[in-house]
């Protein structure tokens, strides 16, 4: 009889248990089968780095993390003397290819046009007495008391000088005319090309000093006064809070049909708030993504997709990094 009743207790008892484990599982399921998905963001800004043609020594941060620029402020002024000395050099060039222009230009000197003239006029001079020569021993031979030969040396003679006095003519018409026309042309553009590299220079001269591009706050700061940076190394980060977003990450189950345009609540727990927000980008986020099976057996599995919304109306205050959650099966 005791055994019986002991037996009995043992069968209530597990009955009991299996009871309670059907009651707690039927109330989990109900419970957390209605926990509505959670989906969480958070709020991100452009962002441009700032940083020069040229390597140089950092001499002065005009700014500090968190300041706020306007378009053309100073933010940081480099000390780079190879680009002074290279100035030096443009600018010499310059000036020497600027007097040669000038020399092609304006021709030969006065004195040299003067000696070409008065070697002309020698010329000259020679070529009237080699002419009145040649008339009279000409005359001579026709009376046929001169020789030929020296009517043909007298004639010679005459030939001569007639075209020593055309090269002298030459001479003299060079100087007058100076350089030749390709001549100026290759002068001016040494010149240009002269010019060229000072402005070169003195682009880099203008990357010494960093000035704001755009507007913004000052987020990141990565040299200290007197480091070296390099050619396009970054000197600090600007984040331009006008341009805001927010970024989810969405599993394609909860999508539910989304699409660039649609509109949707986020609540923002930094403001206690709602922000209503449109959809301007969605893409996927690659086979590094997590995946996750839908089945047991993993018949298929569900992708996570990037989402990228704009606040519809403007939030003062919102700032990069502030959480967005959305609550419900989709973001619509």
């Amino acid at each position: 009889m005791e055994k019986k009743t002991q037996h009995n207790n043992i069968l209530l008892a597990t009955l009991a248990f299996a009871a309670v484990v059907v009651i707690v599982g039927v109330i989990g399921l109900l419970t957390f089968g209605r926990t509505p998905d959670v989906i969480q963001g958070e709020v991100e800004v452009s962002e441009y780095r700032v940083s020069s043609k040229v390597p140089g020594r950092i001499l002065e941060l005009r700014v500090k993390e968190g300041d706020y620029v306007r378009v053309g402020d100073t933010l940081a002024i480099l000390d780079a003397p190879d680009i002074e000395a290279k100035k030096t050099q443009a600018e010499g060039a310059e000036s020497a290819a600027a007097a040669l222009s000038d020399m092609a230009d304006n021709g030969a000197r006065r004195e040299q046009v003067q000696g070409a003239f008065q070697v002309w006029q020698q010329a000259k001079a020679g070529l009237d007495i080699a002419e009145k020569s040649y008339n009279r021993v000409q005359r001579l031979f026709d009376e046929g008391v001169m020789s030929a030969q020296k009517r043909d040396e007298a004639y010679a003679n005459y030939k001569a000088m007639e075209a020593q006095a055309k090269a002298a003519k030459s001479q003299y018409d060079m100087a007058v005319a100076g350089a030749r026309c390709e001549e100026r042309a290759a002068a001016a553009a040494q010149v240009r090309r002269a010019k060229g590299a000072v402005q070169e220079v003195n682009s880099y001269i203008h990357e010494t000093v960093q000035v704001a591009q755009m507007e913004g706050e000052v987020s990141d700061v990565y040299p200290k006064v007197g480091e070296l940076v390099g050619a396009g190394s970054p000197i600090m980060s600007i984040s331009i809070l006008s341009d805001k977003w927010g970024t989810f990450n969405v599993r394609e189950d909860q999508l539910n049909g989304l699409k660039i345009g649609d509109m949707f609540t986020a609540y923002s727990p930094a403001f206690n708030k709602d922000i209503r927000m449109k959809v301007y980008y969605i893409k996927d986020e690659g086979s590094y993504a997590v995946w996750k099976a839908t089945k047991s057996n993993g018949q298929y599995d569900l992708k996570t997709f990037e989402v990228k919304a704009r606040p519809v109306d403007n939030i003062d205050g919102l700032r990069p990094g502030m959480s967005l959650v959305v609550k419900g099966k989709t973001v619509k």
